[in-house]
């Protein structure tokens, strides 16, 4: 009997994609329920047959019903259909193999119920400013108790407690909130997914949770439940418990990327590398896979300092931003991409606003100085063939100097830090970006309520005074009187006038508040990351305070301990030198859209100040 499923959310197909449109509460015959990435094929009651997300359905039992209770979805099917196998089979012996089958499907019939929505099927909101998603609302809460106590951290094998739950887990096991779930499938063609997020009522606004907390849900809400195949100890940098793994290593090896950190005019500071460069991304162009099944968008790449251009679809950036995050993400703020989504990715407006963002992404990598001089970035844009670039990939994705042992690289050319000043520090970094952060999301919302204002209600009401202004040009023109024809049309020019306004009103945003707008939606993401660093630096601020405690009872030496006070000062260094980066790329950001903004408004006016005076000038003094 072929298999049935009932559609749980409406589904638009892409034209030329080989997909199927669905509606919710429809029931689809399953003609193949593994095509791979995501997908199922389906057949409706017409007849017709495509593609179909496998979240988006539900597999009813054999006998066709629709059991509201206990629905479970394809993906979760395949997990059940998994884990009863594997129960089976290493029960075989047990005499309650029933009773296990029968729990499984309890299990089954609680995750239906309790399983959220992929996140396809309906945005989010356009600016969510505030919520348990706010990545500071945790770090605020709670400034110390996030690590584990003293009883035994020092003396937890490898992997211990990696998975401990606290307030605010900061250091545990992949504890950054944007962290690498390693790739989809271990297939190198197929790696991750073109599409997952829902598509944003605005071009300009697309702002969802993963935004909001500086990308931390973008890992999470992906559409393919592989992305946590791989095992934890995949990237060693995240694998061990917390921060004491780069304060209590016994040796720390010289590493080949040394990374020096000088005293400048503002302090502590990255080292610029002599000449800079920019990448620019272009010419986007639609291809496929699969025998057309699978359609992407390939970007070209053109480093200026080599003018040698490569080519990457958007999964390719998803890597290249994981895997900085993986490598930098405890010392540097890495922002996320754009999100993806299901629906209108082939759209022009889309495809345009995604190269305008992942331009701006790619340029901020470019001009932060060891963002732009690592390996891994160097390498994506540089590689020369498919065997060069899956060779540098497998290279990355094994690179031990991630997480907290970036510290291990960096080399402050100053004396140590006291540990006083190192909190102080600290404190005022998290002050700051803490109200910037609020500053930018109360930006955010005011610029998102003008823009809804300016194509909205005011070029209506523009709208109502021109047509009234023509309908009172009619009424005068029906009085038959030879006298007053030079009025009436003046005072029809004049409603058109205020028609043409009404234009300009609604497009002038497009000109002038959508760069502020996405130089905000930037620094948001930026900002976002902020709370996981400051964490982890105040984490090992703690241990350190903690470290008599631990040579009394004899579970660190005190050369570890002299060691740990080293080592915090070398974060607080790497700390000040990304903080004065920071500041003065938010110096010449804010200046350079301000004034943009200004000079458009000004022009804007301008123009209307010209249009209006046109129409007056139709009227004779008398």
């Amino acid at each position: 009997m072929a298999t049935k499923a009932r559609v749980m959310y409406d589904f638009a197909a892409e034209p030329g994609n080989n997909e199927l449109t669905v509606n919710e509460g429809e029931i689809i015959t399953i003609t193949n329920p593994d095509v791979g990435g995501g997908w199922l094929e389906g057949r409706n009651s017409k007849g017709e047959r495509g593609l179909v997300p496998t979240d988006y359905v539900e597999i009813l039992p054999s006998d066709g019903k629709d059991p509201f209770s206990c629905g479970n979805s394809v993906a979760d099917q395949a997990f059940l259909d998994s884990l009863s196998a594997s129960t089976a089979q290493a029960n075989a012996s047990a005499a309650n193999s029933n009773n296990q089958v029968d729990i499984l499907a309890q299990i089954g019939c609680v995750e239906s119920l309790s399983q959220s929505p992929p996140s396809s099927p309906s945005p989010s909101p356009i600016n969510k400013v505030s919520g348990s998603g706010d990545p500071w609302s945790a770090w605020s809460a709670s400034k110390s108790g996030n690590w584990e106590s003293s009883d035994g951290w020092g003396a937890k094998p490898e992997g211990a407690g990696a998975q401990k739950n606290t307030p605010n887990n900061w250091d545990t096991a992949f504890g950054h909130p944007q962290a690498y779930q390693g790739p989809a499938t271990g297939d190198d063609d197929d790696w991750d997914e073109d599409w997952d997020d829902p598509k944003s009522s605005s071009p300009y606004f697309k702002d969802s949770e993963s935004a909001e907390a500086g990308g931390s849900q973008r890992g999470n809400s992906r559409a393919g439940a592989s992305s946590m195949k791989l095992p934890l100890n995949k990237f060693p940098g995240f694998a061990k418990p917390g921060v004491e793994q780069y304060l209590l290593a016994k040796q720390l090896a010289k590493p080949k990327e040394r990374i020096p950190i000088i005293v400048g005019d503002y302090g502590p500071m990255w080292v610029y590398p002599t000449s800079t460069f920019d990448c620019v991304v272009a010419d986007p162009r639609k291809g496929s896979k699969m025998y057309g099944l699978k359609s992407y968008i390939e970007y070209q790449l053109t480093p200026t300092n080599t003018n040698r251009s490569v080519n990457h679809r958007y999964k390719h950036f998803d890597w290249l931003y994981e895997r900085l995050l993986v490598k930098f993400g405890s010392a540097i703020p890495i922002p996320s991409l754009p999100d993806k989504q299901v629906t209108g990715r082939f759209e022009e407006e889309f495809i345009k606003m995604r190269m305008e963002r992942l331009q701006a992404w790619v340029t901020r990598m470019c001009r932060h100085p060891v963002i732009s001089e690592s390996e891994v970035f160097q390498q994506f844009l540089n590689f020369r063939d498919e065997k060069e670039w899956k060779t540098g990939k497998r290279k990355a994705e094994k690179d031990e100097l991630a997480g907290v042992m970036i510290f291990s690289t960096m080399e402050p050319e100053a004396p140590d830090l006291d540990l006083i000043e190192i909190e102080q520090k600290c404190d005022a970094v998290g002050k700051f970006t803490k109200a910037m952060d609020d500053g930018v999301k109360e930006l955010l919302t005011v610029g998102q309520e003008h823009w809804k204002r300016c194509t909205g209600p005011l070029p209506k009401e523009y709208q109502k005074i021109g047509k009234a202004l023509q309908s009172l040009a009619t009424v005068f023109s029906s009085s038959g009187y030879q006298g007053e024809t030079d009025l009436n049309d003046a005072i029809t020019e004049a409603g058109k006038t205020y028609e043409e306004i009404a234009s300009l009103v609604a497009e002038q945003p497009k000109k002038d508040l959508h760069f502020l707008m996405e130089c905000n939606h930037e620094y948001k993401g930026f900002l976002g990351c902020f709370p996981d660093i400051i964490g982890t630096h105040k984490g090992a601020i703690e241990k350190v305070k903690e470290s008599d405690k631990l040579v009394a009872t004899s579970k660190i030496t005190p050369q570890d301990k002299q060691n740990m006070a080293k080592r915090v000062s070398i974060m607080s260094y790497a700390l000040q030198a990304e903080m004065n980066h920071f500041h003065s790329n938010r110096i010449y950001d804010y200046n350079s859209v301000i004034r943009l903004y200004l000079e458009q408004q000004v022009q804007f006016y301008e123009t209307i100040a010209e249009k209006l005076r046109q129409a007056l000038s139709r009227f004779p003094v008398m």
